[in-house]
């Protein structure tokens, strides 16, 4: 039979123990992946209303780097709309907005690849209302798909950083 504490001692164990014997290491603790890319990587300026919210989350994921990082991030976005909601009137009613992002990691020196990934997602908005309504619906979508695709980069950048930076 189980004693309470016997089954708490056996989950701390397990927690403690088993998490260091996998060579787990939190990301955003001193020495992480996340510690390591921190102010690391300069983000391709942006050329348009898009590209600036995502490098914005981009940068206050990883921090603003000056001309001095050692890793550029190039990247591409293609976003498409689709009408999801339509009435027998042909009215469209709600909005589909999905993103993708394509993107890479370069060694500023040698003008090597280190690593590159894509990530996509979707976001939604309503054409109810004025148009002015429908218009600031569909710029929040736009920025939300944007924060959205900064963060899945920056996650994929932080768990696979152990495999290409030095």
């Amino acid at each position: 039979m189980w004693s309470p504490d016997r089954r708490a001692l056996l989950a701390a164990l397990a927690v403690t123990g088993g998490l260091a014997a996998c060579g787990f290491t939190p990301a955003y603790a001193p020495g992480g992946s996340a510690d390591a890319l921190r102010n690391q990587i300069l983000a391709e300026a942006p050329s348009s209303t898009e590209e600036y919210a995502f490098v914005v989350q981009f940068e206050d994921r990883l921090g603003r780097t000056s001309d001095a990082a050692p890793y550029l991030l190039t990247y591409s976005i293609t976003t498409e709309t689709d009408g999801l909601a339509v009435t027998s009137d042909q009215e469209t009613l709600r909005y589909n907005l999905s993103g993708e992002v394509r993107f890479t990691v370069t060694d500023r020196a040698s003008g090597a690849v280190l690593t590159s990934g894509r990530t996509e997602s979707f976001t939604s908005y309503s054409a109810i209302g004025t148009t002015v309504a429908t218009r600031a619906s569909e710029k929040n979508a736009s920025e939300r798909l944007m924060v959205i695709l900064a963060d899945q980069t920056v996650s994929q950048l932080l768990a696979t950083a152990g495999s290409w930076q030095p």
